[in-house]
């Protein structure tokens, strides 16, 4: 994972010719600290611009600027990057929901959201609950992962 790697610059995760929209930039250099964007902040941007979050998150990895505090406690936390923990549930039916929505033994961010909505329980409930069923999220919002 890139953000874990200092050594390598974000903006290599995108194309050489990508070009970072101005309004957006200045948006996340509003809103970013220490060259940190948090989850809350990048959607907040991609709400207020009318952009995807994919395109939020991407600007920020060109302009370096780090993508932090995932809603779903998987990255951006120091000092152990990630503060998911497991979560026991007896809720059949969010277990079910979830299972049900696997793509290749994986759930996408998008869905855990939805799920998480459906179900009136806190984002990292539900990301909790996947670590407690050995369930890994994929394709976050943002790209980040």
């Amino acid at each position: 994972m890139v953000f874990e790697n200092s050594d390598k610059k974000l903006v290599d995760k995108h194309k050489s010719d990508a070009t970072p929209d101005s309004s957006i930039k200045y948006e996340i250099l509003k809103h970013s600290l220490n060259s940190e964007l948090s989850c809350v902040s990048a959607f907040l941007i991609a709400k207020r611009c009318n952009v995807s979050p994919c395109k939020v998150g991407m600007i920020a990895n060109l302009i370096n600027c780090r993508l932090v505090k995932c809603r779903m406690g998987l990255f951006g936390y120091k000092p152990d990057k990630k503060i998911v923990i497991p979560v026991k549930t007896t809720n059949q039916n969010i277990k079910n929901t979830i299972t049900n929505n696997l793509v290749k033994g994986k759930l996408a961010c998008e869905i855990a959201w939805g799920i998480a909505s459906f179900f009136k329980v806190n984002k990292m409930t539900v990301s909790g609950i996947c670590e407690d069923m050995n369930i890994k999220i994929n394709k976050c919002q943002l790209g980040a992962f």
